[in-house]
Parts: structure tokens; sequence; C-alpha cells
């Protein structure tokens, strides 16, 4: 089995493995919140109801764009990641509406009793542990492939362990608010809590959204190509480097660059100087899919000299 076999084998287990602890925080949080009439667990429930879709179409993302380049897509297939990604995102944020209209409502103009019971707090301690397994083995095959599905798969999972923190801040609040009278005003703190949970969500949801339109853009790091030219022109006998071009396309990244060589030696020479270029720009993208372009170095043409009879 090749190593991109094995990658594509490893994402996928990575993706599949989220898809479950997605079905069972969803089902978990709605029972418990249809028991406790709780919005913040409510509002928990949906954003892992979320979480679930983004992790399936995070699993077929990662399936399809691991497909080698085909005669209809030069590049392969790594686009998909970015554009699930951006599907996650569009629906983060109409959940995050929703939820934002329930806290106002509740918080402003309706009354309804939460019941902070025990299974509510086990509940959300049981998805504070499972997030944090899920999405530290998430962003650890995310690191290891450089895939931007995985990644924001991990982003999900690392956002619902704060948002889970804020939901349980808010029942803690309900209980004080019961045993306590002076403190009555914390019964909206469940509410409260569900729409810090949609501020968080949106925070995060914008900024992965922007950098999946970076993706789709083909943005690339203006500094990055600074240090390849950087490293390309310290080796000898290459007289500059210019049009360096980055493009990722999912885990996959593409360079083109073109450098000057000199103009009188053999094309066997300007060859092996490319394939040492190619070495050089691979030290820093090591799985990179490098072109190099080499051009003869520009001679320098001084003007005559013109002499005067005196």
């Amino acid at each position: 089995m090749s190593s991109s076999q094995i990658g594509a084998k490893e994402k996928n287990l990575a993706a599949q493995s989220s898809v479950i602890a997605a079905i069972a925080l969803t089902a978990f949080k709605l029972i418990t919140s249809l028991a406790t009439n709780s919005l913040g667990i409510l509002a928990e429930a949906a954003h892992s109801g979320l979480d679930l879709v983004a992790a399936l179409i995070t699993l077929m993302a990662v399936r399809f764009s691991s497909k080698p380049a085909d005669f209809e897509h030069h590049y392969g297939h790594g686009k998909i990641e970015n554009i699930s990604a951006l599907f996650e995102t569009l629906l983060l944020l109409l959940t995050c509406a929703w939820i934002t209209y329930e806290s106002v409502q509740r918080l402003f103009f309706q009354e309804i009793e939460v019941t902070a019971s025990f299974w509510a707090f086990l509940v959300m301690i049981i998805s504070i542990a499972i997030d944090y397994a899920r999405s530290k083995a998430l962003y650890r095959a995310a690191r290891k492939y450089n895939s931007q599905a995985l990644e924001a798969d991990a982003l999900h999972f690392s956002t619902d362990i704060w948002s889970s923190s804020v939901v349980i801040l808010g029942l803690i609040g309900v209980v004080l608010a019961g045993l306590f009278p002076g403190l009555a005003f914390l019964r909206k703190a469940d509410a409260g809590a569900a729409l810090l949970v949609a501020i968080i969500v949106i925070y995060v949801s914008l900024q992965l959204g922007r950098r999946t339109v970076q993706g789709l853009l083909d943005s690339a790091p203006i500094e990055f190509g600074d240090r390849i030219r950087q490293e390309v022109e310290k080796i000898p006998g290459i007289y500059g480097c210019h049009k360096v071009r980055v493009r990722m396309s999912g885990a996959e990244c593409f360079i083109d660059l073109h450098v000057n060589v000199g103009a009188d030696q053999p094309l066997k020479a300007a060859h092996d100087l490319t394939e040492q270029v190619e070495e050089a720009v691979k030290r820093l993208t090591p799985d990179a899919d490098v072109t190099v372009h080499a051009e003869p170095k520009q001679r320098v043409v001084r003007a005559p000299e013109h002499f005067h009879d005196t």
C-alpha cells in the first residue's frame, strides 16, 4: 500500500469516528434538552446535529478529494474539501441565527422553566470529554495530512468544548436561582448561555469561512513566496527567481516558478540546476508538486563609448 493510500485510509477513519461521535452526542443532548426544557442544551443539541451533518460532509469530502488527478481535473479533487468546509460554515451560521432568536425570546418575552437536573450536567460533562478526544485526534490527522476538511471538523468539536462549558455555567445559574431567592435573575442564565454559544460559533464560523474562501480563490501567503525565492537564490548557478506561484488543492500544494541560469551552459547542466531548485523548494514543503522553468540569464549590454578627435 502506497503512502497516499495509507494517508487516505487514516483520514477516512478519522472522519468516520467523528460521525459516530456526533451521532452519540446529538442523541444524548436532544433527549436531555427535551427532558429538562433547557434551551442551552437544546442549542448544544442543534450544534451537535450540525456537527453530524458537517462530519458526514467531511467524510464524503475526504473520500472524494483523495481521488487522483484525471483528464478533467488536472490538479486533482482537493477543492472538494474547501467546498465542504464552506457548506459547513453556512449551516452553522443558520443554526446560530435560530439560537439567537430563541435566546432573545426567552430573555425578554417568554417565561420557560428550566430543570437543571443531574442528567443535564452529566450529558454536558460527557460531551466535553468526547469533544476533547475527537478534536485532538482530528487536529493530529489534519496536521499530518494537511487536510482542511479534517481541520474544519476538529474546529467544530473544539468549539463544542467551550460552548458546552458555557451551558454548564448557565445550568449552575439556574440551580443558584432556585437555592437563593436573591439570585432569581439567574433563571435567565440558560438563555444567556445559549446566546453566548451562538456568538462563539458565529465568530469561529466566520474565521473558518474566510479561510475557506481564500482556499477556493487560491490565496497564498506573500511571505511564503519570498521564502521560496530566498531559498532558491542561494543555489550556485541560479541568478534569479521570479514568477513564484503557489496553489493549494485540498491537502496538495502546487508550486510553479521561473529561474535564471547561465545562457551558455549545456542543457544537462541547466536541468541539474532545476533538480536542485526542486529539492530546495521541497525542503520547505516536502509533499509539494514543483514545476521549474529555466530561463537564460539576461546579459547586460553596455552602451558603446564614443571618442571624438580633438
